[in-house]
């Protein structure tokens, strides 16, 4: 009976045991050769394969990369399998983890971004297995390219390991129903993402970047962790079950349990790029190659959205009455959003652009949640504002990653840094050109695209929280007395339009302004197919039942985590 629980337990962990052995299987296989170690006092050597000279198959640079497409494929497939059928992949694994439709919606979005950017690093981060080491004839600059290749061919392993590193993170933090387990999940994506971020050392925006994000990212997770320690002197329980309990048998609130709560905010507001925790997001995004900038503004935002809402919705929300946490979300919201779109509209760089404009999605996200604090929301209404937040963040993976990895075919000669990199593209590879401007109408949220339906279902979510608060004859006493909430909702729309000037300005230089000579490289056919699929689903997820089915996953979601 014993053993038919623990193979019912590890079967609820699949993925995350595909990716644990994965990772084993990087660290091991390239590094198989023929080495062997001799019995002391005899002639007798025993292979060990750890060392040596390696075999002419494990050398091979691009074995990591494709080491890395299988673990995250069959991870995916597990993934997939539990979602078609959730009611068999449910349950409890241990005292600190749980499957559920909530866990594994979110495991899905976050080997699928992981699985593409795996696909764009054989173009971002190329291998070649007949480099050739400098010779003593060579020039400088032959001697500078041939030195690089052979450098890149290294990385290989060390990238893998770190972007399976970061999924493991994820996938158990989504499975967490314990704060301390939820943390060093939560720490080990954040260590593997500050690593991915720095990773082009070599430049001196990557090295500033990986610096700028791992200092500020430590900070905010120093403070989370204090406030999670708070949490547990005031109820000496970590689990999710046993705080929600505490906190919902509270006659006041504590200043403990909201002095804990508020600092675990901080964490998590630097995991979804809240202001002012943003600071060092738009370097960490600029510095960072386009495909880790990419896994940061969808799955790295998706795990703080999943760690937000298991502390805020789950635990510090009263039974009835407004949470103490509402006025102060609702600003951080309405700043944020705000202050990302006015920035991007100044930026000249597409990475800053897409960075900011990852901070504005943020805050419309941060004020769907904040409506649910404000006391007025039913079970419907929390359960219909959950939904949208989750089918965002879902979409986000079509039309957000889809613009990081068309920035990742210009990005040779800091074409990605640059305005000027676009120019001209719908020239130079019009399906390319097509797809992003595809991308960017669904970041701005016009119809019919995933952007606007997921924007609309936030809107409507807070709308309806406010529903009947407000009754006068005029517009303007109307005005005053309908409940603040309602103007979070008139703040998405608002902060949306203004998106639409800086989405169409990229748009325009890729078809109306003549390309720079030299600019640009050839964009492998995996790639673009890859790309190309991105900007259909981001119409498909808009209207018919591509969308109806991707929000029923996201209902279903929702019900679970309420429950």
């Amino acid at each position: 009976m014993s053993s038919e629980v623990d193979g019912l337990e590890i079967g609820l962990i699949l993925p995350e045991v595909i990716l644990t052995l994965g990772l084993a299987a990087i660290i091991l296989v390239p590094n198989l050769g023929d080495a062997k170690f001799r019995i002391p006092l005899t002639s007798v050597r025993v292979p060990v394969f750890i060392g040596g000279t390696r075999f002419e198959k494990t050398r091979d640079p691009r074995l990591p990369n494709w080491m890395a497409l299988a673990t995250l494929s069959a991870a995916l497939a597990a993934a997939v399998l539990a979602l078609l059928d959730p009611a068999e992949w449910s349950g409890n694994v241990g005292s600190a983890l749980e499957s559920d439709q909530f866990s594994i919606l979110l495991t899905n979005v976050f080997l699928c971004v992981l699985l593409l950017s795996a696909a764009a690093a054989s173009l971002s981060l190329p291998s070649d297995p007949y480099a050739k080491p400098p010779a003593d004839g060579d020039d400088e600059d032959t001697e500078a390219s041939k030195t690089s290749v052979l450098y890149d061919n290294r990385r290989q392993a060390d990238f893998h390991i770190l972007l399976l590193t970061m999924g493991l993170g994820m996938c158990l933090m989504a499975k967490s129903t314990h704060l301390f387990m939820l943390f060093v999940c939560l720490e080990l994506a954040s260590l593997s993402s500050y690593v991915l971020v720095g990773f082009n050392k070599h430049t001196g925006e990557g090295g500033e970047a990986g610096t700028k994000y791992f200092i500020v990212g430590s900070v905010a997770s120093a403070v989370g962790i204090y406030g999670m320690s708070l949490l547990y002197l005031w109820s000496g329980d970590l689990s999710v079950s046993g705080l929600s309990e505490r906190w919902s048998s509270m006659e006041a609130l504590d200043p403990l349990a909201a002095a804990g709560v508020g600092m675990m905010l901080v964490a998590f507001g630097f995991k979804v790029g809240a202001a002012p925790f943003h600071l060092a997001i738009p370097d960490a995004y600029s510095g960072a190659s386009s495909m880790v900038a990419g896994v940061l503004a969808t799955a790295s935002k998706a795990m703080g959205f999943a760690a937000l809402l298991r502390v805020l919705v789950t635990v510090a929300l009263p039974v009835s009455g407004e949470a103490f946490w509402y006025a102060a979300l609702a600003m951080i919201a309405l700043f944020t959003m705000t202050w990302g779109n006015l920035a991007a509209l100044s930026s000249e760089n597409p990475k800053r652009v897409l960075a900011y404009s990852s901070v504005a999605h943020a805050g419309y996200m941060l004020a769907a949640v904040a409506a649910i604090g404000s006391g007025l929301a039913d079970a419907d209404s929390k359960s219909m504002i959950v939904t949208a937040v989750l089918f965002h963040l879902c979409v986000l993976v079509v039309f957000k990653m889809g613009p990081f990895m068309v920035l990742s075919t210009i990005e040779a000669g800091g074409d990605s840094h640059r305005m000027a990199g676009l120019h001209g593209l719908a020239t130079r590879d019009p399906l390319l050109a097509a797809s992003m401007f595809v991308f960017a109408l669904s970041l701005a949220g016009v119809p019919p695209f995933s952007g606007f339906l997921s924007k609309l279902l936030m809107i409507n979510g807070i709308v309806s929280v406010s529903a009947g608060s407000g009754g006068a004859s005029t517009v303007l006493s109307w005005a005053t007395s309908v409940d603040p909430v309602f103007w979070l909702a008139v703040a998405i729309v608002l902060n949306s339009a203004l998106s639409v000037f800086y989405y169409l300005r990229m748009g325009m230089v890729m078809f109306f302004e003549p390309s720079e000579e030299g600019s640009g490289r050839t964009c492998t056919p995996l790639l673009r197919g890859i790309i190309v699929a991105m900007a259909i689903l981001s119409l498909a997820f808009g209207v018919g039942p591509p969308s109806e089915w991707l929000l029923g996953l996201a209902e279903s979601a929702s019900e679970a985590l309420l429950s």
